[in-house]
């Protein structure tokens, strides 16, 4: 085959205008530009992100601190309190130091005004068809909204 074919030629611009197709495809495509700018868009957002946490770590390391300088001026004022109250030969006091728990019993809640009575509650099919059996106490209910 000769160097200067028409064949030669024709593979050769084939070829060419492949890549330029493709060169400009890619430059003018709306799609690579799409691409390209949420590209950008996800790496902005990532900063953001690494600033927020970075702000957040701080933001928490203050608190942090604020908690330790409060613990210890509470150690200082509850020192001082026991100086004055042996200063002034007073019985020393102590405050409790857990919280009072709340009893935990079903018996003391009352049940809220519009739950139905019963076991099955408001959602059940045959709510408010059936007549409710007499109840032990004859005491006026109040009235359900």
């Amino acid at each position: 085959m000769e160097a200067s074919s028409p064949f030669t030629f024709a593979l050769i611009g084939l070829a060419v205008g492949f890549v330029i197709g493709l060169v400009c495809y890619r430059l003018f495509s709306k799609g690579a530009r799409d691409v390209a700018s949420l590209k950008q868009t996800l790496l902005e957002r990532e900063h953001q992100i690494a600033d927020l946490k970075k702000n957040m770590s701080s933001h928490l390391t203050g608190i942090q601190q604020r908690l330790e300088n409060i613990r210890h001026e509470a150690d200082h004022l509850e020192q001082h309190i026991e100086d004055e109250a042996k200063q002034w030969k007073l019985p020393s006091v102590k405050t409790p130091s857990e919280p009072i728990a709340m009893p935990d019993s079903d018996s003391s809640v009352a049940m809220p005004r519009d739950y139905a009575a019963g076991k099955n509650g408001t959602l059940s099919e045959d709510f408010g068809l059936k007549e409710s059996k007499a109840t032990d106490d004859d005491s006026p209910q109040p009235p359900r909204y």
